[in-house]
């Protein structure tokens, strides 16, 4: 429940934060008819990403406990993991210039077919946080589900729905009182904790390889502590969600999980450093 709270918590306030740029600029420059277009851009966004990836789920869910289902489970892992750490990194880059960006490409479509562009231009920033939140929930379901945990798998809808109603309060706190408010800080902190959900993905993708076959080197079980606490429990499930936790690790995972943890830190780091 967890993770999908963070995670719909971090899209939902960048997907806003992007929204609420676009109608400040409308405000502004006395075009305030085409908050309509922005709207109906992100209502087809929303409406396009839900649409999707519920079709995605159930037609997964015909092959459930075949090999297509593990296949897809670790396409999904990895593409998760790899989108996590694109996404931080990107927003750790752009997040002083976004503004201006969001402005001249507000301004050009303005002066092209403003309501197609404005649509356009809202539509476009929604579905790539959209499409990035999908891919990560049905990452996590997947993962809640192979640990036969449905009562797991509709904590995470809940805690995402619960996550994106915090980012629309926010959001409406950053539209009034955004110079309040240190985003720059609220991002580090949450790319931090991301990476370690990736790190997680990573694991989760390389146990699927070593079920499948695919990999057989460092296949000895670092520890074993199912018995203390197993991963299928509930402060298992989130200390996996959150750390990347297995019960029964092997040491292909483990050194997975360091490798991955070890480089992207140093480097978001050292570029924070360099921001500074």
């Amino acid at each position: 429940m967890l993770a999908t709270f963070v995670i719909f918590l971090r899209e939902g306030i960048e997907a806003s934060m992007i929204v609420s740029i676009l109608l400040a600029y409308l405000r502004a420059s006395g075009n305030q008819r085409h908050f309509r277009d922005v709207y109906l851009g992100v209502a087809a966004a929303v409406g396009l990403i839900t649409a999707g990836g519920t079709a995605i789920y159930f037609l997964i869910k015909d092959y459930e406990n075949s090999r297509v289902q593990i296949y897809f489970e670790t396409a999904t892992y990895l593409l998760a993991a790899i989108a996590l750490t694109g996404m931080t990194f990107w927003m750790q880059r752009h997040a002083r210039s976004m503004s201006g960006e969001l402005r001249t490409r507000s301004e050009a479509a303005l002066s092209g077919s403003a309501r197609f562009g404005m649509a356009a231009l809202a539509f476009q920033a929604v579905s790539r946080e959209g499409l990035e939140t999908m891919v990560f929930t049905l990452a996590l379901l997947f993962g809640a589900e192979s640990l036969g945990g449905h009562a797991q798998r509709w904590g995470m809808l809940g805690g995402g729905v619960l996550g994106l109603a915090f980012a629309l309060v926010i959001a409406v706190a950053l539209y009034r009182f955004g110079a309040k408010i240190n985003l720059g800080r609220f991002f580090k902190v949450l790319g931090v904790v991301l990476m370690f959900f990736a790190a997680g993905l990573l694991v989760d993708a390389v146990q699927n390889f070593e079920t499948l076959g695919w990999l057989r080197i460092g296949q000895g079980v670092l520890w074993d502590s199912g018995s203390a606490l197993t991963q299928s429990s509930t402060w298992g499930d989130l200390a996996h969600s959150f750390f990347g936790y297995s019960d029964r690790p092997t040491a292909l995972q483990g050194v997975v999980w360091l490798v991955y943890l070890g480089v992207v830190l140093s480097v978001f780091t050292r570029r924070a450093r360099q921001a500074r």
